[in-house]
């Protein structure tokens, strides 16, 4: 199955807060193991290394630029189509526009399901969301 991170999930992945990153790490552990594949977007790469980028916090980026060399793929392109379809999502679910953009490079590219911690996208029907457990 492809599994879509929204950036939430990426980032506690990488930072480890209290909680969450347990929960994201040991999620994507089960995925790994189930024979699943992680798939972001150039957004949730964007999103990521920001931060890090202007906190001057090579360590941390390097982490970001660990995790989408070695741990997911593919990394979906912000096509037109992509860019299309959050149009679509935007429009009908009034999500912010980088919510829209991540549902929909999940569904361009093919994911089954959308993994994150944003209880309000759960509105969304066009593929499976799951919210971190």
């Amino acid at each position: 199955m492809l599994i879509y991170l929204n950036t939430c999930i990426v980032i506690y992945v990488i930072e480890q807060p209290a909680g969450f990153g347990p929960r994201a790490t040991n999620r994507l552990a089960d995925a790994l193991r189930a024979g699943d594949r992680l798939v972001v977007s150039d957004l949730t790469r964007l999103e990521c290394r920001a931060q890090p980028l202007a906190a001057g916090d090579t360590v941390r980026l390097n982490d970001y630029d660990h995790f989408f060399a070695n741990d997911v793929e593919p990394i979906a392109l912000l096509t037109t189509a992509v860019c299309d379809r959050a149009t679509v999502i935007r429009g009908r679910y009034r999500f912010k526009t980088p919510d829209s953009i991540h549902l929909a490079a999940a569904v361009e590219s093919g994911c089954q399901l959308f993994l994150t911690n944003d209880v309000r996208l759960n509105r969304f029907t066009d593929l499976t969301v799951e919210v971190l457990p």
